[in-house]
């Protein structure tokens, strides 16, 4: 729609470029989880699921050639192959808008038309920060769980609190379900079973953030012993999640095992033994303002930062200090969640990530012209739309301030390095970022 349908006493406001800037404005205050995706393009007509493959390493040659076998045309040499991955991104579309009525609010309607431009953009923002953290958390808890039911007797059917990393298996590089033919590796209590078959509960009971409860189905009975409730569960490609004291599972945390420099030391040993990439030469560190004020309290902490000028500065401003290898992003959205087992506990969980750990897809043709008009008013701000459309009920007051969005976000995993390529490889399917898991 032209900005000449709309009323004269909006006009200059439009034109002036107000909206935008104070849209904008909002979105870019915010700094949470969306900053660590790298963001690419979905380009258009190609579907709204696009698949990538990524190419593994082949292993190193430490061994001669031997002089004997170097002959005929192959030189005594046998072809090698690599391995390969895939990962998906789905398109989604995310919206949400606000009417303004220019009778009823005609008294200040200039700064209302603004103030609802800036709640929109701060709404798109922490929309698109949860979805980031939603899909970067997600991978991070797999593997890791606990049994939620002590077993009467032995048997392989085992309730979990959380199936997420158990119901598939990379196979050739592309995720397939778990059976009795692509079998998975889990330790349950203090021993090993072959997994053939998850089930996920009709009425989702877990208790971990965005869990899914249900039931492990495995090629041999679990002993009683290992079956008990509260028992740690772990994939053989479970993810890393650092907790202090080394516990197994998150309801084995204690009131004590608060935020430590050393479990984030632990974490970054963890990415860098797999060869993790770092963000502008350091490792992004998201954690909540009570996690932070946990990290103050440790003592090795406070050791490294004495006769600092103001160590406040460390989260004021994110700080990076080469030593700890990590820059600190305090976040208000960071997942807080009941203990299980301990009234009155928290569990906090603080996430330490390396280059590529996200994937953000956006839509190329968000603002095309069979998307947005010539004549629209739509502005794209960061990747997100805003649109601004003039009055056509019948009497021509109702305005209507809208955002949408039009991408999805994934956690690509990295199942081809192993210690073949990397020796100080782990065998974990997702390892871009490690989870600590404290009581705060």
């Amino acid at each position: 729609m032209g900005i000449s349908n709309f009323p004269a006493a909006l006009q200059p406001i439009i034109q002036q470029g107000f909206l935008e800037r104070e849209f904008e404005n909002a979105l870019t205050s915010r700094l949470g989880y969306r900053a660590v995706a790298d963001r690419e393009e979905f380009s258009v007509g190609i579907g709204e699921t696009l698949t990538k493959t990524r190419a593994g390493l082949k292993p190193s040659v430490t061994s001669p050639l031997v002089a004997s076998a170097n002959t005929n045309l192959d030189n005594g040499l046998t072809p090698q192959g690599y391995s390969v991955e895939q990962y998906t991104i789905t398109l989604n579309h995310y919206a949400a808008t606000t009417d303004l009525n220019m009778v009823t609010s005609r008294v200040g309607i200039a700064s209302q038309f603004l103030q609802n431009a800036a709640i929109n953009g701060e709404q798109a923002a922490r929309s698109l920060d949860e979805l980031a953290r939603n899909a970067l958390f997600s991978p991070y808890f797999g593997g890791n769980t606990r049994v939620r039911t002590t077993l009467g007797s032995a048997g392989p059917v085992v309730a979990v609190d959380d199936v997420r990393g158990f119901q598939f298996v990379f196979v050739n590089g592309v995720q397939t379900t778990v059976s009795g033919g692509t079998a998975l590796t889990v330790s349950v209590g203090a021993n090993g079973y072959s997994l053939v078959g998850v089930t996920v509960d009709g009425t989702n009971v877990s208790s971990a953030p965005g869990g899914i409860s249900g039931v492990l189905t495995f090629g041999s009975s679990v002993t009683v012993a290992d079956a008990t409730a509260g028992s740690a569960v772990i994939a053989a490609t479970a993810s890393s999640i650092q907790r202090p004291g080394g516990r197994s599972s998150t309801a084995g945390l204690l009131a004590g095992d608060t935020l430590t420099m050393g479990t984030l030391l632990n974490a970054v040993a963890t990415l860098r033994m797999n060869a993790v990439p770092e963000i502008d030469g350091v490792y992004n560190c998201y954690l909540d303002p009570m996690s932070a004020r946990q990290l103050f309290a440790d003592n090795d902490f406070r050791q490294l930062f004495t006769g600092a000028t103001s160590a406040n500065q460390v989260f004021r401003q994110g700080m990076v200090n080469d030593f700890l290898g990590l820059r600190f992003i305090p976040t208000t959205e960071a997942f807080v969640q009941s203990h299980p087992t301990l009234s009155g506990a928290v569990v906090r969980r603080p996430i330490v990530c390396g280059q590529g750990a996200l994937i953000e897809g956006g839509f190329a043709g968000i603002a095309n012209a069979d998307v947005a008009p010539s004549d629209s008013i739509i502005t794209v701000v960061d990747g997100i739309a805003m649109v601004t459309r003039e009055p056509i009920d019948r009497l021509q007051q109702i305005i209507a301030q809208s955002w949408y969005w039009i991408g999805g976000f994934c956690a690509p995993s990295d199942v081809t390095t192993n210690s073949a390529t990397v020796p100080t490889a782990s065998n974990a399917a997702f390892k871009r970022a490690v989870m600590v898991e404290h009581i705060g």
